[in-house]
């Protein structure tokens, strides 16, 4: 496939990521077993650009406040691509351009409720 050696664990971690769900970069460091590697999660979605690969990339986003997640592609093409591919696998965004991870999320989340339980 030619992508680096050393990151095909976050590859293979975003593989199975399914249609219609997203996850942090953050989650999928932490599938991976390097729970405080996010940052390379995204090294290794940005050496992907222009390869010829079958990792879906668009499932992957930046955390936000809230249960939130967002597209964090500066680019606004490929911010435009990403947000499409999603939105054709039926993820919604909300007004502000984020993804609610209690619905979308993967590994499935739950609601904190007040108090600190689930």
């Amino acid at each position: 496939m030619g992508l680096p050696a050393g990151w095909d664990r976050y590859y293979r971690v975003i593989r199975r990521i399914p249609s219609g769900r997203v996850a942090t970069y953050g989650d999928v460091a932490l599938a991976a077993g390097k729970a405080r590697a996010a940052r390379q999660v995204g090294y290794a979605l940005a050496a992907l650009r222009g390869a010829a690969h079958d990792v879906p990339w668009q499932r992957v986003l930046g955390a936000r406040p809230r249960g939130r997640a967002a597209i964090s592609i500066l680019d606004p093409v490929g911010s435009a691509v990403q947000r499409r591919l999603l939105e054709a696998e039926g993820v919604l965004f909300d007004g502000a351009g984020r993804v609610d991870l209690a619905r979308f999320g993967w590994p499935r989340r739950t609601r904190r409720k007040p108090g600190g339980r689930a």
